[in-house]
C-alpha cells in the first residue's frame, strides 16, 4: 500500500520534471505533439496486440485449455493502454515496456514464477494418505 501511495506522489512530480527538461531541449510544442504522438501510437498497438491476445485465448478456449497467460497478458496490455493515454514520458516508457510482446512476456514469467507453488513429493514419507473407509 505504501509502494502505491509512494508511486502515486513521486510519479506525477518526476513527469512534470521531464516535461520541464524536454521542453526547454525541444521546445513546449513540440513536447506537446512528442506526448499526443506517443499516446496515439501506443493506444492503437494496444489495440492491435489486444486483439491478437483475444485471439490466443479463443484458440486455448477451442482446445479446452485454460488461457491464463492470455488473461495476464490481456491485464497488462490494459494497464500498458492506461499507461500510454496518461500524458508523460515515464507512463509512455513503462506503457511501451508492458506493450511489446517479448517484453511483456518476460515480465510475466519473472513475476509468475514468483507466485509459483512447490509440488508436494507423491511419495513423500511424513504424508500418510488414507481413506473415509479406514477411520473406524
Amino acid at each position: 500500500m505504501r509502494i502505491l501511495l509512494a508511486f502515486i506522489i513521486i510519479l506525477p512530480l518526476v513527469e512534470i520534471y521531464l516535461m520541464i527538461k524536454v521542453g526547454t531541449i525541444i521546445g513546449t510544442l513540440n513536447t506537446l505533439i512528442l506526448i499526443i504522438f506517443t499516446a496515439i501510437v501506443g493506444v492503437y498497438y494496444a489495440r492491435i496486440e489486444g486483439i491478437n491476445t483475444l485471439r490466443s485465448g479463443i484458440s486455448q478456449l477451442i482446445q479446452n485449455q485454460t488461457p491464463v497467460y492470455e488473461l495476464i497478458s490481456g491485464a497488462t496490455i490494459a494497464f500498458a493502454a492506461v499507461m500510454l493515454i496518461f500524458p508523460g514520458f515515464m507512463t509512455d516508457i513503462l506503457g511501451f515496456i508492458l506493450i511489446f510482446p517479448i517484453t511483456r512476456k518476460i515480465l510475466i514469467h519473472s513475476f509468475s514464477s514468483k507466485f509459483k507453488k512447490e509440488k508436494t513429493k507423491v511419495n513423500d514419507e511424513n504424508i500418510i494418505d488414507i481413506d473415509s473407509e479406514d477411520i473406524k
